[in-house]
Formats: structure tokens, sequence, C-alpha cells
């Protein structure tokens, strides 16, 4: 019982190391200068959650998956609502902005593990240009879904106690991003 409160803690570590990454890679300029994701509140929104889906999938694999799973998308939460209150949305507003922000999150899930699981490759591909790229870039959903089962590789290939630190490797997308 009394190690329980440094045991949280760095699971706290593990949790903000997955999501500090998975904020980074969603910054990535690559992705809205050559792969055409608009350059907006939304669709860093979309790639914080392609990010978030691809390694929640993971985590399911590993023997604390479904805690840590949870934990980070309480992290993904709970910096949605604080970025809301940021941005002026007022408290009587939040929960209405985060019932959206949830069905958005889990309708995108379902459809990204359903379609990464098609035999069809161009299921995924229509999912992300559904779901994350601009009109103009649609040409782009192959090179998206490229570098995502990529992702999807590199992080069924990392060791689990690796990962369970809070070690995560996304590929660069700029190896995707030509087409």
């Amino acid at each position: 019982m009394i190690l329980r409160p440094f045991r949280r803690s760095a699971d706290n570590r593990t949790i903000a190391s997955f999501y500090g990454t998975i904020v980074a890679q969603a910054r990535l300029p690559v992705f809205y200068a050559a792969y055409g994701v608009p350059d907006t509140v939304q669709g860093r929104f979309d790639l914080i959650v392609l990010h978030l889906v691809l390694l929640l999938r993971r985590l399911a694999k590993t023997t604390a998956g479904p805690a840590l799973g949870q934990r980070l998308f309480d992290r993904f939460c709970g910096d949605l609502d604080d970025n809301l209150r940021e941005m002026g949305i007022g408290d009587l507003a939040v929960p209405k902005h985060m019932r959206r922000f949830g069905e958005a999150f889990y309708g995108r899930q379902a459809a990204y593990l359903a379609a990464l699981d098609a035999p069809d490759e161009r299921d995924f591909e229509n999912a992300l240009a559904r779901n994350i790229l601009a009109e103009a870039a649609n040409g782009k959903a192959g090179c998206l879904a490229r570098y995502a089962r990529t992702a999807v590789r590199a992080l069924d290939a990392q060791q689990e106690d690796e990962l369970l630190r809070g070690r995560v490797a996304f590929p660069s997308p700029e190896a995707f991003a030509d087409g």
C-alpha cells in the first residue's frame, strides 16, 4: 500500500511520455505541408486521434494495456477540456463539445480499426481521406495510409517492456509524403 504513490508516479510519467509523443508527432509540419492535412484545430485533432488510435491498438495487446490505455484516453480528454476552456468556451458548453469529441473519437477509432483489418487496403485510405484530409488532398490518402500502416508495424515490433516505460517510436512521415 505504501508503494502505490510511487507506482502511480511511474505510470504518470509513462502516460505523459505517450501523450507527449503523440502530440509531437501530430504537430510535425510535414503532415500539413505534404500530406494536405488542414492546418486547423480540426486537422490537428484528427492527427492526434489517428496516432492515439494506433497506440491504443498496440497497448491493448500488452499485459497492462487496458489500464494504461484508459489512462492515456483520460489524459487526451483532459487536454481537450483544458484547450476548450483556454479558447474561451464557457463551463456550460464544455460538456456538449466534449460529447462531440468523444463521438468523433469513437467513430474514427471504429473506422480505422475495421479498415486496418479489412482485406482491401483502400478501405483504410478512404477512412483517412474522409476523416482527416482536405478535399483537395484526397490523392494523399495513400501516403497517409502507408505511413499509418508502417506505424502499426513499428508499434507491433516494439518490445513490450520498452513500450510500457513510455517509449514510443513512430516512423518519420517524410519517408511517405512523396507517394
